[in-house]
């Protein structure tokens, strides 16, 4: 086949998407045009929903410290929150990935209404088996959704990320489990929290030496991160093993080493990305920020194993969930909200403020168990800068994600 009948073929291909998006009544960029905003983009609701959860739930849960249990603050945090900023980044991605028409209109309506259902159950019902299948339905049925479009698509490449989607949802099953007596304590969260590292190590090293790679570009910068190469994959199949490790024998003195090694890794790995070199585009800092803290964790948990909890396994923890995954989120959520809604990519006061906000809560809420006297004032004015962070979010951008893309893209 020649080089105009490839071309051929091609321009016949987009015909047909083009009349099969007009026959669903959808728009060029393959949303349902008759839809609100908010429900033509998988991202537009779910990071909405999940920056008002993750700026509501820390002080309900401060508020009442002395009588809600832990487990209920850790599976809001990880399978709510998390789980919708999952979908919003995910059901994004995979149009671009796969080449197919991205989940929009009443499908994705739907979707999110099991999200809120599942927020409703886990928050006014005893632990069950009806509410451990109420929550558990979004997940399945996004983890299905974004199958049927890689097996569709033919999209091999990204498997693994279905593949990780699937064990995030096997993760929320047994934290249930845990809820009803049928499983060990302590392993979903674990194989929840393992699951979502390794998508910021395996994603993040994607997109963060990619973002910085354009910006110095632009900037006519001439030393530029370093390629993905055998190191990468070092780095990536050692935080792979460590997190294995540490999700089935956490307090093993080997799991600790390789916790401690795969950070190390990471850090020596984010080095070659010129991180430094982005300091004056916080857009793009950001997720320099966000692995770092990665990296940082996954030390932190391997040095708290490794001193018998000499340093509080709570640090390290904090440390993976306000810091790694709290920045990292906020950072794709920013970038992205601006992109896919025909925005300039750049950060201006109220997302430097974002940024400045989580990075602070943070800090905060890792220290406390350092400084036991000092505990609660600091859990508190970590929760709080961490929170402040999101419902700075919601103001900011939530009107870019309900209403229309700008018409000046």
């Amino acid at each position: 086949m020649t080089s105009t009948d490839h071309g051929f073929a091609r321009q016949k291909g987009d015909r047909s998407m083009l009349r099969r998006q007009r026959a669903e009544g959808r728009d060029g960029r393959g949303r349902v045009a008759a839809m609100p905003p908010v429900l033509q983009y998988g991202f537009r609701p779910f990071f909405l929903v999940a920056a008002l959860q993750a700026g509501v739930m820390i002080p309900a849960w401060l508020v009442l410290f002395h009588t809600v249990p832990v487990s209920w603050h850790a599976h809001e945090m990880v399978f709510g929150y998390l789980g919708a900023v999952i979908a919003g980044f995910i059901l994004t991605a995979v149009p671009n990935w796969t080449g197919r028409l991205p989940l929009s209109g009443w499908p994705l309506a739907c979707l999110v209404a099991l999200w809120l259902a599942g927020r409703v159950a886990c928050n006014v019902a005893d632990p069950s088996a009806l509410v451990m299948a109420i929550d558990l339905a979004f997940p399945v049925v996004l983890a299905g959704a974004i199958w049927r479009e890689v097996i569709a698509g033919r999209n091999w490449r990204n498997a693994p990320v279905a593949g990780m989607l699937t064990l995030f949802t096997i993760a929320n099953g047994i934290h249930h489990l845990e809820n009803i007596g049928l499983a060990l304590d302590g392993l979903g969260i674990r194989l929840g929290l393992g699951t979502v590292a390794m998508l910021i190590a395996l994603i993040g090293g994607r997109i963060v030496p990619s973002f910085t790679r354009n910006w110095l570009v632009k900037q006519g910068g001439q030393i530029l991160p370093a390629s993905f190469g055998f190191f990468d994959k070092l780095a990536l199949g050692a935080t792979a093993l460590a997190l294995f490790a540490w999700i089935a024998v956490p307090d093993r003195i080997v799991t600790g080493t390789l916790l401690a090694v795969s950070g190390g890794l990471l850090l020596v790995r984010m080095a070659r990305w010129q991180g430094l070199r982005t300091l004056g585009e916080p857009i793009v800092a950001i997720l320099h920020a966000g692995y770092l803290w990665l990296a940082i964790a996954l030390t932190l948990l391997g040095a708290s194993i490794l001193t018998a909890g000499y340093l509080p396994t709570s640090a390290a923890l904090h440390a993976l969930t306000a810091g790694a995954i709290g920045t990292m989120t906020l950072a794709v959520m920013t970038r992205a909200t601006l992109g896919h809604t025909g925005r300039a990519i750049e950060a201006d006061g109220w997302t430097v403020a974002i940024y400045t906000l989580v990075t602070t809560g943070a800090l905060f809420r890792v220290a406390a168990p350092l400084l036991p006297f000092q505990y609660l004032p600091l859990l508190m004015a970590g929760g709080a800068f961490w929170s402040a962070a999101f419902l700075v979010f919601a103001g900011r951008y939530g009107p870019f994600l309900w209403q229309p893309r700008s018409r000046t893209a």
